[in-house]
């Protein structure tokens, strides 16, 4: 007597694994909350309602890629703001776009504009203004909406053409 063949063992379901504690955010949720808070960062900067900016942070920590410049903690943050803007009074972010990652961070691409006023590294304002495209990572403390770092990469040389024209050689 011949018997049918026998199905193949179906693999066991996966446990249930509950992924957030209840009363914790969904990633849905967090992911809205964090784009929101980037957004009150990028735009106290434009209006420097700087103490708005300093409380999307749970630690401020701002590094500059292409200088190599760090700035750690509220009183760094806060006098790199008050030096940025005396250089660039009108400092400002337009066209931005933002990104989320699967991790805990946004992406932030943005053109980052502003007319030279003050001396910046030994050459006194020009009066001249740029506009440079630039590319900031926003870090924030896991599961939270708070930032630890916006990490910030941009071209010095696209920014130096515009302020000092034909004094420096293209590159």
């Amino acid at each position: 007597m011949r018997h049918p063949p026998r199905k193949a063992a179906q693999p066991a379901s996966p446990p249930r694994v509950q992924r957030y504690l209840p009363g914790m955010p969904t990633t849905d949720d967090l992911r809205e909350r964090r784009l929101g808070v980037v957004r009150e960062h990028m735009e106290s900067e434009n209006v420097h309602e700087f103490d708005v900016t300093l409380a999307t942070f749970s630690h401020p920590r701002y590094e500059l890629i292409a200088t190599g410049e760090i700035y750690d903690g509220p009183e760094e943050v806060a006098d790199y703001y008050c030096k940025t803007r005396s250089i660039f009074p009108d400092q400002r972010n337009e066209n931005t776009v933002l990104h989320v990652a699967d991790d805990d961070a946004v992406i932030a691409e943005f053109d980052l504009l502003g007319t030279h006023e003050g001396e910046l590294r030994g050459v006194p304002g020009t009066g001249r203004s740029f506009r440079c495209r630039m590319c900031a990572i926003f870090e924030f403390a896991a599961g939270t909406d708070r930032i630890v770092c916006e990490r910030v990469y941009f071209d010095q040389m696209t920014i130096a053409q515009q302020l000092l024209g034909g004094e420096i050689p293209s590159p």
